[in-house]
């Protein structure tokens, strides 16, 4: 977190920003000097000093990820690739659907997906959330329009329309509890400005910001506003890969075993409003998923 300093030299004082980061094992700061006056634009300012950071440490190696990942992508026939687009939706659906408490395996989920061979033993709401959700994501990868509350409205009622009619393609008008977390989700009442105030967000942001700052963004903003009784992270998962995929960088699947530090780091960040804690945590897990594209 970017936060306010002042030193006091001569008796006068001066203001200062900083942020302290870990850089292989070693913690470092980086200040920017503001003066003897609080700058009226001071949250502009703090915005500005980590933008700087994440440029220096994070972004020109998700740049040269990026350009590396469509060098392959060129040299890769046409059916390997639409293969390799197969695995992902498979493993990405199986870790999404597995984080919110679907029992299928990732084999099972496979030969689901791949030979229509229906596990035993299995509650059918998995199966069928699982089957709509990989639909949901080839759509997602063919939609060429920017995203809207009605798309993501849409996505929603395709996954749960058969297994949680009530509740598909709904904003909800009741409050509800994240269980096992202390974040405590908007009001119904709150919802209509949220969503309004995201968008305009979204719309505004989405051509200015990094591609995977954004997608990390996109994730954390919408699944705070939390609208739909469930199904949030599913949703703000694939509006996150729809982020990602439309500015041409590597998809990211969020791993069933990294589940605690996802939902701490998603907390942390709810409840304290930082959003660089959830947006750090992301950019560490994406940096690890393709250091093989960093000369």
């Amino acid at each position: 977190m970017v936060s306010i300093k002042k030193k006091t030299i001569s008796g006068k004082t001066y203001y200062y920003l900083e942020h302290s980061y870990r850089k292989n094992g070693q913690v470092y700061k980086k200040e920017k000097y503001l003066g003897n006056k609080l700058p009226k634009n001071i949250e502009k300012l703090k915005e500005g000093l980590l933008l700087e950071l994440y440029e220096d440490l994070w972004f020109k190696q998700f740049n040269e990820i990026k350009n590396n990942f469509n060098k392959e992508k060129k040299k890769i026939p046409k059916s390997i690739e639409k293969k390799d687009i197969e695995n992902f939706s498979i493993k990405f659906t199986y870790a999404t659907n597995r984080i919110e408490g679907s029992t299928l395996t990732l084999r099972e989920t496979a030969l689901l997906l791949e030979k229509g061979i229906t596990p035993s033993r299995r509650p059918i709401e998995d199966v069928k959330e699982t089957e709509k959700h990989q639909k949901v994501f080839y759509e997602m990868l063919s939609y060429k329009k920017e995203i809207s509350l009605a798309t993501l409205l849409n996505w929603h009622k395709q996954i749960f329309e058969e297994t949680k009619k009530e509740e598909a393609g709904k904003i909800r008008d009741y409050p509800i509890e994240i269980s096992g977390s202390r974040y405590k989700p908007p009001y119904p009442i709150e919802l209509d400005l949220l969503l309004t105030d995201f968008f305009d967000w979204y719309k505004k942001n989405r051509n200015k910001i990094h591609p995977v700052y954004l997608a990390a963004l996109v994730h954390l903003k919408f699944v705070t506003i939390h609208p739909f009784g469930d199904g949030n992270g599913r949703i703000s998962r694939l509006f996150m890969n729809y982020v990602l995929n439309k500015r041409r960088c590597p998809m990211i699947v969020i791993d069933y075993t990294d589940r605690n530090s996802y939902y701490n780091a998603l907390e942390r960040s709810q409840l304290t409003k930082d959003e660089s804690i959830f947006t750090l945590w992301l950019f560490k897990r994406y940096l690890k998923e393709y250091k093989k594209y960093l000369e």
